[in-house]
C-alpha cells in the first residue's frame, strides 16, 4: 500500500507534531508500508537546510524516512510566511497525487495540507486529516475570526469529504463533536521509543547542573510559548519558595521561543526570585534529551491545550512522572493509571499540586514506574504502526466511529 504522508513542516521548531510524522512514516515502513512525505522546507523565520525536489527531482533521505521539501514562500511578512505557501508543491501535488492508494494529512489552517486535501478531493484519492488539535475549543479561540472565515469557505468542505478524522485522544475527539460536524473518526495516539533506563541519570544531570542530591529536580521541557502555560508554573513555585522556604527546588527549562517571549519569561524568574535556581537549557535532543527526562524528578506541563502531549508521554516513558493541566488530552489517561498530577490552570492548584510532590516523594517514585511500564506497553511506535496500518487497509469499513 503507497500512503502519502503531507504536513506543513518537519523543523523541530515547529514542535512535538513534525517530530511524529517522521517517526510514524518510519515505523509505518518497518510495517511494509510504502509510506512517505512530503513538505516544506519550513524552518519557522528560517529555511531548513535541505535538497528541494524541484533542483534534484527525487526522494531525499531526511531522519532516516524519504521526504520530497518544496520551496515555501518566504516574504518578510509573518502572517503569510507561516500560511506555507509552496507553489511547486501544489504542482507536484496535483501532478503526482492519483499515485498513492491514501493521502494523510497532517494540519489544517495551512496552505500545504489544505491544498493537499483538495486536490486530493478533485483528483478523488482517498484522504484522512490529522488536525493535531487546531479543532479544539483553546484553538479555535486563538485568531477566532480569521478561523471561523476559514472553516467555513474552505476548511469544512476538506473535512467533510475525508473519510476519517484522526484524533490522538478522546478529549480532542470530544471537543471536536462541539462543532456538528458529522466525520467519521478514530483515535489513536501517537508512539513514542522506550528508552533504555540509564541507572545514575539523575546523579549525572545533578552533576551537570551543579544541583544538590536533595533538591528535587523540576523538568519543562517544551516550546516555549504562551499556550504552554509556562507563567502558571513559574508564578505557582515562586508562590511556594515564598511560603515554604524548605522546599529547596530547582528548575530545569529545556526549550527555544521567541526571543522576546523568552525575556518575558527571564524578567518572571526575577520577580518571583527563582533566577538562581533556574536551568535555561535551551533546544535539547537525542541523549542529551533522555539524560533530562530520566534525571528529572517531575516532569511540569501546565499548558493551556494540547491535543496529545508528546514530550509529557516521554517523560513518563523515562519513568518520570508528570504534572500537567486537564487542558492535556492525555490527563483521564495519566488520572486513570496514576502515573503523574492533574491540576487546574490555576496558580494556587498547581502549587498545591506541587506541594503534594514535595511531601510524598515516594509516591511520586511510584507513578513514575508505573509510567514507564504502561507507556512501554501501550504508546511503543511498533504497537501504534501496527494499529496504523490496520486503519489504513480498512478505512473505508465499520472501523471508525460513526
Amino acid at each position: 500500500m503507497k500512503v502519502l504522508h503531507v504536513i506543513p513542516s518537519v523543523a523541530t521548531v515547529r514542535g512535538g507534531p513534525s517530530q511524529a510524522v517522521i517517526e510514524m512514516v518510519y515505523a509505518l515502513r518497518s510495517q511494509n508500508i510504502d509510506a512517505e512525505i512530503v513538505t516544506t522546507n519550513d524552518n519557522g523565520k528560517d529555511l531548513l537546510d535541505v535538497p528541494l525536489y524541484q533542483l534534484i527531482d527525487r526522494l531525499v533521505e531526511y531522519a532516516n524516512v524519504p521526504i520530497r521539501f518544496f520551496p515555501r514562500f518566504s516574504p518578510n511578512i509573518n502572517a503569510v510566511r507561516e500560511f506555507a505557501f509552496s507553489g511547486s508543491l501544489t504542482t507536484w501535488l496535483w501532478q503526482h497525487i492519483t499515485e498513492y492508494d491514501l493521502v494523510h494529512v497532517h494540519a489544517i489552517f495551512s496552505y500545504t495540507s489544505t491544498i493537499a486535501m483538495a486536490i486530493a478531493r478533485i483528483k478523488n484519492v482517498p484522504y484522512i486529516n490529522r488536525p493535531l488539535g487546531q479543532l479544539c475549543e483553546w484553538s479555535l479561540t486563538q485568531s477566532k475570526l480569521r478561523k471561523q472565515i476559514y472553516l467555513n469557505a474552505i476548511e469544512r468542505s476538506n473535512l467533510l469529504h475525508s473519510k476519517s478524522l484522526h484524533f490522538t485522544a478522546e478529549q480532542e475527539k470530544a471537543e471536536f463533536k462541539q462543532l456538528g460536524l458529522n466525520i467519521p473518526s478514530f483515535v489513536l495516539p501517537h508512539g513514542v521509543h522506550i528508552p533504555t533506563l540509564i541507572p545514575d541519570a539523575k546523579a549525572q544531570l545533578r552533576e551537570i547542573l551543579q544541583i544538590p542530591d536533595h533538591r528535587p529536580i523540576i523538568l519543562f521541557m517544551s516550546r516555549i510559548h504562551p499556550k504552554k502555560g509556562l507563567e502558571y508554573l513559574i508564578s505557582a513555585l515562586g508562590k511556594l519558595k515564598e511560603s515554604y522556604q524548605e522546599y529547596n527546588f530547582a528548575l530545569a527549562i529545556a526549550g527555544s521561543g521567541d526571543p522576546d517571549y523568552v525575556d518575558q519569561i527571564k524578567e518572571l524568574l526575577k520577580k518571583h526570585d527563582l533566577s538562581d535556581r533556574t536551568h535555561m537549557i535551551g533546544f535539547v535532543k537525542g541523549e542529551t534529551k533522555n539524560l533530562y527526562l530520566q534525571g528529572a524528578d517531575l516532569f511540569a506541563l501546565t499548558s493551556h491545550s494540547e491535543n496529545f502531549g508528546i514530550a509529557a508521554i516521554e517523560s513518563l516513558a523515562a519513568g518520570t512522572p508528570v504534572l500537567i493541566t486537564d487542558g492535556v488530552a492525555i490527563s483521564p489517561m495519566v488520572q486513570e493509571q496514576e502515573i503523574g498530577y492533574i491540576t487546574k490552570l490555576d496558580v494556587e492548584a498547581i502549587a498545591l499540586t506541587i506541594q503534594e510532590f514535595f511531601e510524598q516523594p515516594h509516591s511520586a517514585k511510584q507513578k513514575g514506574d508505573r509510567g514507564h511500564q504502561y507507556i512501554a506497553e501501550h504508546y511503543s511506535w511498533a504497537k501504534i504502526a501496527e494499529s496504523l496500518t490496520k486503519i489504513y487497509i480498512n478505512f473505508n469499513c465499520s472501523i471508525f466511529d460513526y
